[in-house]
């Protein structure tokens, strides 16, 4: 029904739409009311044969007196085109379609009174009236359309424009003697409007162009438009994809300045960039001044500057020309003073290595500080002068509990027991050794009344003699580390005293009574006997 719809309103191009409309309801209503009944429309191409069906379905009470086609062009008038009655042989007037239409079956059956047109042309479509002549209802017809089909050539164009401010067709499409006339859209994102024609072609073909019109730019070049074709004949739409063609003057732009030419730089590179429709046929470079400097050389569309210097301080001008005309694009350099420290990467770096490797001195200098310090404080060290002193290498241990240590008795001075003989070492003595001995005793007097000390020679003194018998070794390797000597520094013997937490085991208090601390950080002994 809606294929009728159609055909109905095709027939009635010439109409006003809304009388169109009405007689197009009205046709259908009667055609559905009737008693004829045929083929709303049948599709054919030139050069078939067709055939065009008729009956009438419910005779009951109605006498079937004579059937008549008739022929109804687009525009023109009825034409009788096949006759049939019961008592005569069918007849077919003067017609387009003489002597190509026919009844079928022969002889025709008034019931069913269908005919056939052979070799059917463009010209024969229409509109096609079954007509039957009743008693006692009067006429009763049905309408066939005859819809002639031709495929068209279509086909479609890009326009080639230069860019302007008017409004110019950019593309074309076309269908070519199709029948029906074709339907041409247009898809694409540029900013214009289809505007489409049809005129009538061979053998009542019509022929539909349609053209795209804008106001081209440079951004459109390029841009993708499609034309799409819609047509009978056709399982689905065609779509010829093209691209716009606008032409244009070059646009030119200079890329490469860093705002960084300082004096002394080398090897400084401006590229002119371009693009154009057509493509740019030549690029030339010149300076605002007219001169171009000594140390720029041009390859194309490059300009170096070997070595940039005060000439450079100038403006570039890059210019470039196809067909349509000419673009440029200039760049005015600035050549700055040479900055003293273009890259202080590596003196950064040689300065974060120097500041580790102070910080490291720095600590290693305080550990030996903090090392000497503790060790001065376990110990006392000899001043290394001239004038000569006497030292205490060290005192026996501790007395057994019966008072016995093979010293010289319980009349010590102080009351305190020496337990081994004393020693003195005479630095200005011309032998340079020991004063005294192997417990050689040298008197001295105490409160009025001669006392005996034994002198004890220093551990330089014992080494350097080689008197130690085996046990006096074997007693001095025994010494803990912290009561040996240190070092020797000057011509004096230097003497590590024994820590506060080993003064218990010393036999009793002489050392604390008798030693006395000097400024130089020595110790002398009271009862010490100089020479």
């Amino acid at each position: 029904m809606a294929r009728h719809d159609a055909r109905n309103w095709h027939d009635c191009s010439k109409m006003t739409g809304l009388l169109c409309l009405v007689l197009s309801i009205l046709v259908q209503y009667g055609a559905s009311g009737q008693r004829v009944k045929v083929e709303p429309e049948v599709l054919s191409y030139p050069g078939q044969t067709v055939n065009l069906r008729c009956a009438f379905t419910d005779p009951t009470g109605i006498q079937l007196t004579m059937v008549t086609w008739i022929y109804e062009p687009r525009d023109g008038e009825r034409i009788n085109i096949a006759v049939f009655h019961p008592n005569f042989d069918p007849n077919y007037p003067d017609s387009p379609v003489r002597g190509r239409v026919s009844f079928k079956p022969t002889p025709p059956v008034l019931a069913s009174p269908s005919i056939q047109i052979t070799d059917v042309q463009m010209t024969d479509e229409g509109k096609y009236i079954c007509e039957y002549a009743t008693y006692p209802i009067g006429n009763e017809q049905g309408i066939t359309y005859l819809v002639m089909l031709a495929k068209p050539r279509n086909m479609a164009t890009i326009v080639t424009v230069v860019a302007g401010t008017k409004t110019v067709t950019v593309a074309k499409c076309e269908s070519v003697d199709g029948r029906p006339a074709a339907q041409i859209s247009w898809v694409t994102t540029a900013n214009g409007n289809g505007t489409t024609v049809s005129k009538p072609g061979a053998d009542n073909t019509v022929t539909v162009n349609s053209e795209y019109r804008m106001v081209p730019t440079a951004a459109d070049n390029g841009k993708d438009i499609s034309c799409v074709v819609t047509h009978r004949t056709q399982v689905k739409a065609e779509s010829y994809p093209l691209k716009l063609a606008v032409q244009y003057a070059p646009q030119v732009t200079i890329v490469g300045y860093d705002n960084n030419w300082y004096v002394g730089r080398t090897n400084v590179l401006l590229t002119c960039q371009a693009n154009g429709n057509p493509v740019p046929l030549s690029v030339m470079w010149k300076t605002m001044s007219g001169e171009m400097p000594d140390t720029v050389q041009i390859n194309g569309n490059e300009l170096k500057v070997l070595k940039v210097d005060d000439a450079v301080n100038t403006t570039f001008v890059c210019e470039v020309k196809n067909r349509i005309g000419t673009g440029r694009d200039q760049i005015t350099a600035m050549v700055r003073e040479p900055s003293v420290n273009p890259s202080n990467a590596g003196v950064v770096a040689g300065a974060v290595i120097g500041s580790l490797l102070a910080l490291l001195l720095v600590a290693a200098l305080i550990a030996v500080l903090v090392t000497r310090s503790r060790r001065q404080q376990q110990g006392y060290r000899a001043n290394g002068g001239s004038d000569m002193k006497t030292r205490i290498f060290g005192g026996g241990k501790k007395a057994s509990k019966n008072g016995t240590s093979g010293g010289t008795g319980s009349g010590g001075v102080g009351g305190g027991n020496n337990n081994g003989p004393i020693y003195v070492y005479d630095e200005n003595s011309s032998h340079q050794g020991l004063a005294e001995k192997n417990n050689h005793h040298q008197p001295l007097t105490i409160g009025g009344r001669p006392e005996v000390v034994a002198t004890t020679p220093t551990a330089q003194d014992i080494l350097l003699s080689n008197e130690l018998d085996d046990a006096e070794r074997r007693k001095f390797d025994e010494l803990e580390e912290d009561e040996r000597y240190d070092h020797f520094s000057g011509g004096a013997p230097i003497l590590q005293l024994r820590p506060p937490h080993d003064q218990e085991d010393i036999m009793g208090e002489y050392l604390d009574d008798d030693m006395e601390s000097q400024r130089d950080g020595s110790v002398i002994s009271r009862t010490a006997v100089y020479v």
